[in-house]
C-alpha cells in the first residue's frame, strides 16, 4: 500500500450512476457519506485494486473464471503455474490448518478474525517473491498477481465486524470477499448442521457495511452474497417480514425460530441480496445442475444478467452422485446458467494431505526408493512449467545473491546458489570452452 495526497472528486470510482462497473449494485448511502469516512489521506492498495479489476474483467469476458482453493502460498504459486487465473482462500482451510490461533479448528469461526487477511497477505507475498525471482531472471511472460477471492464467513460479528473485517481484507490483497447469511456465534461449514440464519435484513446491512468499507478504501472490491438458506432451518429472529413465510411456528430450547429450509427459501434470500452483491452463492448439499438450474432461473428473472457464484465441493461424492459424463461437463452446464465463478473451496487441504500420506506410505515400505520416485516425477513435471525441484532457486537464492552483489559493487564472495549442491546436481553446467584433453596438456609457447 502507498498513501497519497487526498485529492479526490465525486468520479474516484469513476462514478456509480454512470460506470458499468456498478450496475445494479445499491448503495443506501451518499458518496458525502464515504468521504467523511475516508480520512484526510487516502491509501492506495495496489494489489486489492489490480486484482478487483483483473477478476471483474475476466467474469465480463470469459465463460467462467475456475478457482481452486489455496491453504499455502507455494500451494498457490503452483496454481498459479500451472495456469488458473484466480485463487480461493477458503475459511474452513485457514481454520483447519492456516489460522493465527496456531490451532486445528472446524470451519465454525473459531479462529482469530485476522487469520483469514493473514493468509490472503501471505499467499500475496509468495506471489510477490515468485514475481521477483522470474523478472531477475528476465521472464515477465506471467501475471502473478492473480485474483484473490477470499472468505469472510459470516463477519465475526455485527454489522462494524463486517466493515473492519472487509478493510482488512482488502489491505492484504483480496480482490474478492463473500459474506454468508448465517449467525457469526453459531456459524457452520455450509455441509454441517445446526446453521442458524439472521434475518434478511440483518444479511443485507452486513453487505451494505461490506460495500461502505470498499468505498472507503477506494477499491472496486467485488462482494459475494451466500446464502445458507437451503439446508438451513434455524432463524434467529422472525423481525423480517420476507422471512416469516418459512416459520414453521416452533421455537428451539435456545429460543431460536424454526423455518423450513430449501431451495425456494434460498432463492428468496437471493433475490433480496441481488441488489447489494456482485454475485449471488447458494450453498448446496449436492452437486446437482437441475436445483442449480431452479436458482438461476428464478434469479435471473428477476435480476437479469445477476452472476452467480458455484462451490464444487469436496464435501460432494462426485462419483457417487453423478456419472463421469455429468461431471466432465458440470462447470460448462454451470456457466451457461450464468455461474460465472465457480471453484473447489478445500482443494489445498485434500492435495495436501493425501499426497503427503502416499509419500510416507510409499517410504514407510520402500525408503529412498519411494523419495526418489516423487523426485522422478518432479522432474517429468518441469517441461509443463513445474519449477520446485530446484527449491533453493524457486524460494529466492539467485534473487537474494542478486541483492548481495548489488550491495557489494559485484565483489560478494558469499554467494549462496553458485557452488550448492543443487546448482551442481540440477542445474544443467555449460560445457568447458576448453577440451579435457587440452586442460591436460602443460602451459607454454
Amino acid at each position: 500500500m502507498s498513501a497519497k495526497g487526498k485529492t479526490t472528486k465525486r468520479n474516484d470510482l469513476t462514478g456509480w450512476e454512470l460506470n458499468p462497473r456498478w450496475k445494479g449494485i445499491h448503495r443506501p448511502y451518499t458518496w458525502d457519506d464515504v468521504e467523511r469516512l475516508r480520512g484526510s489521506m487516502q491509501i492506495e492498495c495496489t494489489l486489492a485494486r489490480h486484482g478487483a479489476e483483473t477478476l471483474w474483467q475476466m467474469l465480463q469476458t470469459e465463460s467462467f473464471v475456475p478457482a481452486l482453493g489455496a491453504l499455502t502460498g507455494n500451494q498457490a504459486v503452483q496454481q498459479v503455474k500451472a495456469g488458473l487465473k484466480a485463487i480461493y482462500v477458503s475459511g474452513w482451510q485457514v481454520a483447519a490448518d492456516a489460522n493465527n490461533a496456531g490451532e486445528m479448528y472446524p470451519d465454525q469461526s473459531l479462529y482469530p478474525a485476522d487469520s483469514v487477511p493473514a493468509v490472503v497477505r501471505k499467499i500475496n507475498r509468495a506471489l510477490t517473491r515468485a514475481d521477483q525471482v522470474h523478472h531477475s531472471e528476465g521472464k515477465n511472460g506471467m501475471n502473478w498477481f492473480v485474483p484473490l477471492i477470499a472468505d469472510a464467513e459470516a463477519g465475526f460479528g455485527g454489522n462494524l465486524n463486517a466493515f473492519e473485517l472487509m478493510k482488512a481484507m482488502i489491505e492484504a490483497g483480496a480482490a474478492c470477499v463473500h459474506f454468508e447469511d448465517q449467525l457469526s456465534s453459531a456459524k457452520k461449514c455450509g455441509h454441517l448442521g445446526g446453521k442458524v440464519l439472521v434475518p434478511t435484513v440483518e444479511a443485507i446491512q452486513k453487505l451494505v457495511a461490506a460495500r461502505l468499507a470498499a468505498d472507503v478504501m477506494g477499491v472496486p472490491t467485488l462482494i459475494i452474497a451466500r446464502t445458507d438458506a437451503n439446508s438451513a432451518h434455524l432463524l434467529t429472529s422472525d423481525v423480517d417480514p420476507r422471512d416469516r413465510a418459512f416459520l414453521t411456528g416452533e421455537k428451539t430450547s435456545e429460543g431460536f425460530d424454526c423455518i423450513r429450509g430449501g431451495i425456494d427459501s434460498a432463492i428468496a434470500r437471493a433475490l433480496a441480496y441481488a441488489p447489494y452483491a456482485d454475485l449471488i452463492w447458494c450453498e448446496t448439499s449436492e452437486p446437482n445442475l437441475e436445483e442449480a438450474r431452479r436458482f438461476s432461473n428464478a434469479v435471473h428473472e428477476k435480476f437479469p444478467g445477476k452472476m452467480l457464484a458455484y462451490n464444487c465441493s469436496p464435501s460432494f461424492n462426485w462419483k457417487k452422485k453423478l456419472d463421469d459424463r455429468t461431471i466432465a461437463r458440470f462447470q460448462t452446464e454451470l456457466a451457461a446458467m450464468g455461474y460465472k465463478f465457480q471453484f473447489v473451496t478445500l482443494a489445498g487441504f485434500h492435495a495436501l494431505n493425501h499426497s503427503m500420506f502416499e509419500l510416507a506410505a510409499a517410504y514407510r515400505q520402500t525408503g529412498m526408493t519411494a523419495y526418489s520416485a516423487l523426485q522422478e516425477r518432479e522432474f517429468a513435471s518441469e517441461s509443463a512449467g513445474y519449477e520446485a525441484t530446484k527449491h533453493q532457486r524457486f524460494v529466492g537464492t539467485g534473487y537474494f545473491d542478486l541483492v548481495t552483489q548489488v550491495v557489494a559493487g559485484g565483489l560478494a564472495s558469499t554467494t549462496a546458489l553458485a557452488g550448492s549442491t543443487e546448482a551442481e546436481q540440477f542445474i544443467p553446467m555449460p560445457p568447458p570452452e576448453v577440451g579435457p584433453e587440452e586442460m591436460l596438456m602443460p602451459a607454454g609457447d
